[in-house]
């Protein structure tokens, strides 16, 4: 029986065997990895340096793209690392910074998807209030509160995991380290322990989910009053690119982790781990620009 003290690396799932699809999937995650650099990287360069866009709402935007660069950041060179050079190692103490900084910013973007739903309705539903309720200490504040609970909630996930017994092997069903895969690998009723702080965290993304839903029923409601067509194609474009983020973040990861166990495969968590890891950080910056005026002046200056 292997326990924690002896084990020191982990092997993850390789996309393929063969040499030739290898190198396939890395110009792939390579091509994909730079696009979401460059997007996100521009959107916040174009946020910081234009005096038009610091607003509560580019704010929390530019908060967004830094959690979106450090989100495809922690699962996508390392997997391109390993096809290069043909392994499926990763470390232990590898795997624990990965499984930390995964948790850490996916709990921080959805978090910052909250808050942002806050904004919007705020903006639209109670816009006399706007320049009161979202100041800039009380932005900076939010913004604070995202960062901090996502960090904490990490640190307590983390520290769970890997205190518990493993002796079920090294391989980790996934091409990065994750949470439920590692807790295959357990062989004790420790686990229930890390089981539980899962299902407390379920609960807590279910109230924010809640909350975004009542937001923008709120939100549709009040836009549909408005007396000009301009009005509320002005409402919408400013509410539709952070509903489609959040519906993107929200249905690829209740997918990956709350599916039945019967439709379940190795092939297909991979397929699912890169629609929820790897395609939002580098279509949000798009999705945020597509329709917006203001951010593509902005990103026409900074290019």
């Amino acid at each position: 029986m292997s326990n924690n003290s002896s084990l020191k690396e982990f092997l993850l799932l390789a996309f393929t065997d063969t040499r030739e699809l290898q190198l396939w999937h890395f110009s792939l995650f390579l091509g994909i990895y730079l696009a979401a650099l460059l997007g996100n990287g521009l959107l916040v360069a174009a946020v910081a340096c234009d005096h038009r866009l610091h607003t509560p709402m580019y704010f929390f935007l530019l908060n967004l793209s830094l959690l979106d660069l450090g989100f495809i950041s922690i699962t996508v060179p390392k997997s391109m690392a390993n096809s290069l050079r043909d392994t499926r190692a990763i470390s232990y103490s590898g795997c624990a910074a990965q499984v930390f900084e995964f948790v850490f910013l996916l709990g921080g973007e959805y978090s910052l998807l909250t808050v942002m739903a806050y904004d919007r309705y705020v903006a639209i539903c109670r816009p006399l209030h706007y320049g009161t309720l979202m100041g800039s200490r009380a932005c900076v504040k939010m913004a604070a509160a995202a960062w901090a609970s996502a960090f904490l909630n990490s640190l307590f996930h983390t520290a769970n995991t890997f205190s518990i017994p493993l002796c079920q092997g090294n391989t980790v069903d996934q091409f990065f380290c994750e949470i439920p895969q590692i807790l295959k690998l357990s062989c004790s009723d420790a686990y229930l322990r890390e089981v539980g702080l899962l299902v407390v965290t379920v609960c807590l993304c279910l109230g924010c989910f809640i909350f975004i839903v009542l937001s923008y029923v709120q939100i549709f409601t009040a836009v549909l009053r408005i007396p000009s067509e301009q009005g509320r194609h002005k409402a919408f474009s400013m509410c539709l690119p952070h509903l489609a983020v959040v519906s993107l973040f929200v249905s690829t990861g209740t997918f990956a982790y709350l599916r039945p166990a019967s439709i379940s495969s190795p092939a297909l968590d991979l397929v699912v781990a890169v629609l929820y890891s790897v395609v939002p950080p580098a279509v949000n910056p798009l999705i945020y620009s597509m329709r917006n005026k203001e951010l593509k002046d902005a990103l026409r200056k900074v290019i």
